[in-house]
């Protein structure tokens, strides 16, 4: 009924209980981009199929995979490889998908952060959502700052309120804070050169709020400070003992960075 399709580069360490939690699809895709560890082996020993596409982007790889992989099932669920599915998620896309009209045309998921084994509920701003089940020929994706958002959609989008989890930190402090380095540079770029009206802060639609939120807060001074301070006081994550002081210091830090690199963006002639 559905299948599903992970992107991987160097993937050795999350890659195994990613793919145990989904051993009952049928459709599994690997589709990698350069992994030069253990990551196609892991792939090939849990019955994935493997492709391989040198990496653009979120929104490109997605794309490719939905233009040139061999999906055999009508739903396509895109995964992480530091992503987990678990029994619930699966009852709840499998329920999803039974029911959905067919002007459906897809659905967006939630996931629980987690760090140190502590679902990061308050300081993360459960729920998040991003378009992730789709059912085939009837979305694409567009890139936005360092991720991506739906595109060209034919019909309607739903939510699945079951989340799955996300161990966003599993390789290290070290890893995290190098890749949303990179991130940053990325997000400053979208939110310079890309900003939606302001009357979209008010939109219900989250893929249409979120990347306007983002854009405006970036404006204010003190951004940084204040999104610190609405996760850990404002959203009780004070309660989330340490793991959520960590964490809403760090996403402090990354607001910081994609500050000071959009004044950078902002003199650089044109």
């Amino acid at each position: 009924m559905v299948s599903i399709v992970i992107l991987t580069k160097n993937e050795e360490k999350d890659l195994p209980a990613a793919l145990t939690a989904i051993a009952w699809c049928n459709d599994v895709h690997v589709l990698d981009s350069g992994s030069t560890d253990a990551t196609l082996d892991i792939a090939r020993e849990n019955n994935a199929k493997i492709s391989s596409n040198a990496f653009e982007s979120f929104g490109q790889q997605r794309n490719y995979a939905l233009d040139h992989l061999d999906i055999e099932n009508d739903w396509i669920l895109f995964l992480d490889a530091d992503e987990v599915v678990t029994k619930e998620f699966k009852t709840a896309i499998f329920e999803a998908m039974e029911t959905a009209r067919e002007e459906i045309a897809g659905f967006y998921c939630c996931w629980k952060m987690m760090l140190d084994g502590k679902w990061l509920k308050r300081c993360d701003n459960f729920p998040k959502w991003q378009f992730r089940l789709l059912r085939k020929g009837r979305a694409r994706f567009t890139d936005f700052g360092h991720g991506q958002k739906e595109d060209k959609v034919d019909g309607e989008i739903e939510y699945i309120r079951e989340p799955y989890l996300h161990f966003g930190f599993s390789k290290g402090w070290t890893y995290w804070i190098e890749r949303h380095n990179r991130y940053s540079s990325q997000e400053a770029i979208a939110r310079t050169i890309a900003i939606p009206p302001f009357k979209n802060v008010l939109s219900r639609n989250t893929s249409i709020r979120n990347p306007a939120l983002k854009s405006w807060l970036s404006k204010l001074p003190g951004w940084p400070f204040l999104r610190f301070f609405q996760a850990y006081i404002v959203n009780m994550g004070f309660m989330e003992g340490i793991p959520g002081f960590i964490y809403c210091a760090n996403m402090s830090y990354y607001e910081f960075l994609i500050q000071i690199k959009i004044r950078e963006q902002k003199r650089i002639p044109n």
